[in-house]
């Protein structure tokens, strides 16, 4: 009995010498960084488990030629390193050894954080302002771009200022990442196409329902990215819905929360799927709504002053998958509202059955 194979076999120790070698002969003047992106979205023909496999074959790899290889070459000024994007949650997933050493020591946490009182002295405005200032003839001072385009004051907007507010809005509706205002910049801008030469906006303008209601499936669309990596389309028809069993309801306590739970995982139990991973308990599945910044959690102290929690803001390199709160108040973004039908209480319709008396009496004399 005799058979053939054939296979399609790859040297990785030739590719590697090869890589090295093209990468020694390069003559920097210069530090550069070399990014790898576009691994956060699974793509839908690989199995999850496959997938992080691959990712934590590269994040070893990422690894061993920032501390092994790059290092080793010599007669050049400039360094090379290598850089993998990746989300918070997914760097968890991999299981480095001495993770929060590695994080500290070879990424870079973007801060964008900032205050309202402070926010025109953030990095967050200064970029933002920048950009619009870039457009214009002539230099501008840090703020006047973004006055011109945005001459109004945020309501409820509670310390004095002498400038307008209105860069306030845009961070109540942002995580305080520059895509999310950018993103916010454009669909304005794109429901007022309609007058022409306009080159201020209003808070009116903000507050349309249609920009709101674009911005917000932004957001939805983000989400669903996020929950791609790990899960099914049906996994996110569950996640979405949840939030009809909040009746309506924006902000709501533990034991509200714990009611839609349960009727969330009635609804899952009749039809023919199964319960996600993130919703193995109530719990699991509050947290996972923080992780996702849908929900915030809302600290009330003895003399009434409120603190809320972001999981974004609460994040650093020392904490960096932050946890929920249980027994608290909770409020869902505002930014997400409109996408996920929240921000108005329904009304509970109630229905009257009426059984009619299908007995009939029969004659005795038949």
């Amino acid at each position: 009995m005799s058979f053939s194979e054939s296979r399609f076999q790859i040297n990785l120790f030739y590719i590697q010498k090869k890589f090295e070698d093209a990468f020694s002969q390069i003559r920097l003047s210069q530090n550069h960084i070399l990014f790898i992106d576009g691994i956060d979205i699974r793509p839908s023909s690989i199995p999850y488990d496959d997938y992080l496999e691959c990712i934590k074959g590269l994040a070893h790899a990422v690894w061993e030629i920032n501390n092994d290889f790059f290092p080793s070459i010599k007669g050049r000024k400039g360094r090379m390193k290598a850089v993998l994007l990746i989300r918070p949650d997914i760097f968890e997933s991999i299981g480095l050894q001495n993770q929060n050493a590695k994080i500290r020591d070879n990424s870079v946490f973007l801060d964008w954080r900032t205050e309202y009182v402070n926010h025109r002295n953030s990095q967050l405005f200064e970029v933002l302002d920048h950009l619009l200032g870039t457009q214009q003839e002539v230099t501008l001072e840090k703020g006047q771009a973004w006055d011109h385009y945005f001459p109004w004051n945020s309501p409820n907007v509670r310390d004095d200022y002498n400038h307008p507010t209105s860069f306030i809005n845009f961070l109540r509706w942002s995580y305080y990442r520059p895509r999310d205002i950018l993103r916010m910049l454009e669909i304005i801008k794109s429901h007022t196409n309609g007058d022409n030469g306009k080159n201020q906006f209003t808070l009116d303008d903000f507050e349309n329902p249609s920009m709101q209601r674009d911005y917000s499936n932004y957001l939805l669309g983000e989400i669903k990215d996020h929950l791609s990596f790990y899960y099914g389309s049906e996994h996110y028809e569950i996640f979405l819905k949840f939030f009809e069993f909040l009746s309506g309801k924006d902000t709501f306590d533990y034991t509200e929360y714990l009611l839609a739970y349960k009727q969330l995982e009635t609804h899952i139990g009749s039809i023919s799927t199964t319960k996600p991973k993130f919703m193995t308990t109530a719990n699991d599945f509050l947290q996972f709504l923080f992780d996702l910044n849908v929900i915030c959690y809302i600290e009330t102290t003895e003399d009434n002053s409120r603190f809320i929690r972001w999981c974004f803001r609460e994040r650093s390199y020392a904490n960096i998958s932050p946890k929920i709160k249980t027994g608290m108040k909770y409020q869902i973004f505002y930014g997400l509202a409109k996408s996920l039908n929240v921000g108005k209480t329904l009304k509970k319709i109630k229905i009257k059955w009426r059984v009619e008396n299908t007995c009939h009496s029969s004659n005795s004399n038949d």
